[in-house]
């Protein structure tokens, strides 16, 4: 029978009656509302199935202390951005596409950060950034002005088989050819960097022998859409110190 080990202990859980403040520099940020909900905005490049059992976690009450106020995307097309549409989530382009920029200096790069992290805090009131398959590094900018408040996850046991190029199959692959005997997701918060920043918690499956990368990432995959909930679920109710 599959075994999955869940490393609760790489998380500070305190009492689900405890409240962080956030004046001494732990996560958080002014909620948005005055029922104290956290204020979620997903990025999603693709399908979207950890934005969708997030969602999914949120109206069935598992998550209690949040709400997916936005959707943003790099592919607009793409599943998690249609399913945000379909239930009424208003969905941002970013980085806006070539035909809606009129150049590519970096003037007009900075100018897109601007507006993107203007429509973050001013139109939507986000205080937590929720990374689901979100396929381009986030700038310093939108890290510097949401500290300790953009969470990912990885496909792989990090610190291992993380950093730039390590996504999707690719990590599966490394992990096989590697010949380690456990993988399984992480999440974390996120720095300037690809996977560097703090671990939250991880979940562990076995590899086998006869693995290919599509058996383990589905292995894997499960356990994301376990992990990942309940990680925001205890950013949202103040139980991550």
């Amino acid at each position: 029978m599959e075994r999955c080990i869940h490393r609760a202990s790489l998380i500070a859980v305190a009492s689900s009656s405890s409240i962080t403040s956030t004046s001494s520099g732990q996560l958080g940020r002014p909620e948005g509302k005055e029922d104290g909900k956290k204020r979620l905005a997903v990025f999603v490049s693709g399908g979207g199935s950890n934005f969708k059992a997030i969602h999914h976690a949120i109206r069935q009450g598992e998550i209690r202390g949040g709400e997916v106020v936005v959707v943003v995307t790099n592919a607009p097309s793409c599943g998690g951005a249609e399913y945000a549409r379909q239930h009424g989530i208003p969905v941002l382009v970013y980085p806006p596409r070539k035909s809606q920029s009129s150049s590519s200096t970096s003037e007009s790069v900075s100018t897109a950060e601007e507006l993107a992290i203007d429509q973050l805090k001013e139109k939507f009131n986000v205080n937590l950034i929720i990374l689901a398959g979100y396929m381009k590094l986030i700038p310093g900018t939108v890290v510097d002005t949401f500290p300790k408040a953009i969470v990912n996850i990885h496909p792989g046991l990090l610190p291992s088989f993380g950093g730039k190029g390590f996504y999707g199959s690719r990590v599966h692959e490394a992990v096989i050819r590697s010949g380690a005997r456990f993988s399984g997701p992480t999440v974390h918060f996120i720095d300037e960097e690809y996977d560097t920043g703090p671990i939250l918690s991880q979940a562990v499956v076995p590899v086998y022998p006869t693995d290919t990368a599509e058996t383990l990432a589905s292995r894997v995959l499960k356990q994301e859409h376990i992990l990942y909930p309940r990680c925001i679920a205890a950013i949202c109710e103040d139980r991550v110190e």
